[in-house]
């Protein structure tokens, strides 16, 4: 080969990885609904097949201590925007009787963070973000939804069995069959993903699955030995695996994280047609770890280490900033973020996070943990209110934390939150009731408004 010829490929060579190489990173999120800490195999499922989550986990970077939110929509505002969801501002026919919030247009969001630096932003899936019912009466409005919140393209549902919103236009295809759900909307994604291959993306697929009703499809009803919620979740994971495919096949493997997490615990009053959270305790509404603790995986070939297990206390409110840090983008200044970057936990260069606290909400404020430690505040007076009502509706009798007394455990030694021992170590509950006390101002507790929440009445 003439020298001239080899050095033109070599500099036609070179531009093409100096233009890989300096694109922006995309980022997938594939968000499930009230999937369990223990619903996948990489996660100790004795029944429940998910080779290609496993995979991921495998080829990427696996949590143990990460957690959600108690509930679905507060899950999704927080991810959204970086802040615990009693401190996001709703919108102003939202009367806040009911944990799901109607998110304001003022919150900034993921997809409103990346689009000025030139990304497509796309969603598809459960919103949950414009309103349920309160007092009877419906909330919901298309006006709140993902069109308006930063995404160039959406396929949506307000909740499970709605009818579908194509953007903000109400989608011919109404109330389709829960069992052609997971699948209609990796469609969607996977769309999304072919359309904008050669521009920096982020993808945001909220399944609605495994919450109930359960819906699985011919493909893989009747095929898990984990019945027909096993047959849910190991219908999610053979489309994870398709996303995962595609992106392989459209050489960006190497240039997108793909998170994979669950927005809260397993419904537990749905009985066998419910989640496991073994060994945590309790489910959806609590604050027991079982509430909120969640499988949570995220995977970049080249970029994360394979294989790799962090056991730091991470959360959805991380998201934000961390996606944040990877893109390069600017953070607002005009807002309070209780998420912190944990980039650099993924990167494998972290190995501890400046996280004093983290605390747990019901509507309330119920717990805070510091290091191993966690403090539940008595739940009595609390469970008297409206929020009590709720709360007997969703979680088993024995799981009930109706305490009269503070309680103290040690989540190192002991997991399931078994025994109290607030007794033998009177200085970390005061210690972590000053916590509370200084968040119950800063955040917001039980319908009252933090000093410095965004939150509006």
């Amino acid at each position: 080969m003439k020298n001239w010829v080899k050095a033109l490929l070599f500099f036609s060579l070179s531009n093409a990885a100096l233009a890989e190489d300096t694109r922006k990173p995309n980022f997938i999120i594939i968000f499930t609904d009230d999937q369990g800490y223990q619903d996948l195999g990489c996660y100790g499922s004795p029944d429940i097949k998910t080779p290609r989550i496993d995979a991921m986990a495998e080829e990427g970077m696996k949590f143990t201590n990460f957690y959600a939110q108690t509930v679905c929509g507060p899950a999704r505002a927080s991810l959204m925007t970086g802040s615990y969801p009693m401190r996001t501002e709703r919108a102003a026919h939202d009367s806040g009787l009911t944990p799901h919030p109607a998110m304001s247009l003022n919150e900034i969001t993921i997809p409103e963070l990346l689009k000025p630096l030139g990304y497509k932003t796309g969603m598809a899936g459960k919103w949950d973000l414009s309103g349920r019912r309160s007092r009877g009466k419906p909330t919901f409005r298309i006006e709140l939804g993902p069109a308006n919140q930063g995404f160039d393209t959406t396929l949506w549902a307000e909740t499970s069995g709605c009818e579908l919103i194509r953007d903000g236009e109400k989608e011919v295809l109404k109330k389709p069959s829960k069992a052609s759900l997971t699948k209609l909307f990796t469609d969607s994604a996977l769309e999304f993903i072919e359309e904008n291959k050669d521009e920096p993306f982020f993808f945001y697929l909220a399944h609605p699955m495994p919450h109930t009703k359960l819906g699985a499809s011919a493909q893989f009803k009747g095929k898990s030995a984990g019945g027909l919620y096993g047959d849910v979740v190991e219908e999610l994971d053979f489309h994870t695996g398709r996303v995962l495919d595609k992106v392989k096949e459209l050489g960006l493997d190497n240039n997108t994280y793909i998170i994979f997490a669950s927005d809260n615990g397993p419904w537990l009053r749905e009985g066998k047609h419910a989640g496991h959270a073994k060994p945590l305790r309790s489910g959806k509404t609590s604050t027991y770890e079982g509430g909120l603790r969640v499988p949570f995986i995220i995977r970049a070939p080249g970029v994360i280490t394979a294989g790799t297990t962090s056991e730091l206390v991470s959360a959805t409110i991380d998201i934000f900033p961390t996606i944040a840090k990877i893109a390069e983008a600017e953070i607002p200044t005009d807002r309070v973020l209780d998420g912190i970057d944990i980039s650099e936990v993924f990167h494998g260069k972290q190995t501890e996070l400046d996280r004093p606290f983290f605390f747990y909400q019901h509507q309330a404020l119920r717990a805070v943990r510091q290091g191993d430690w966690k403090l539940h505040l008595p739940h009595s007076e609390l469970d008297k209110t409206k929020e009590g009502s709720l709360w007997q509706n969703h979680v088993p009798e024995n799981d009930r934390p109706y305490l009269t007394e503070l309680t103290l455990y040690n989540l190192k030694k002991d997991i399931a939150e078994t025994t109290n021992v607030a007794s033998e170590h009177p200085e970390i509950v005061k210690q972590l009731v000053n916590q509370i006390e200084l968040a119950k101002k800063d955040i917001g507790y039980h319908g009252v408004i933090g000093e410095n929440s965004r939150r509006t009445q």
